[in-house]
């Protein structure tokens, strides 16, 4: 209880946390796609070589 009296006191310093926290999941999981992305791409050159 004493959190939220905490995050309604600093509404805008709570605000700006989530939003760098939530940039920064963003930036992550965009890294993971494109390593899957180039992943799969590798994979299927590579499997079109041996046909």
């Amino acid at each position: 209880m004493s959190k939220k009296q905490t995050d309604m006191k600093s509404g805008s310093s709570a605000a700006t946390a989530r939003e760098t926290r939530l940039k920064a999941a963003m930036k992550a999981n965009i890294a993971r796609r494109k390593a899957q992305a180039a992943a799969r791409a590798k994979g299927a050159a590579d499997t079109r070589a041996d046909e």
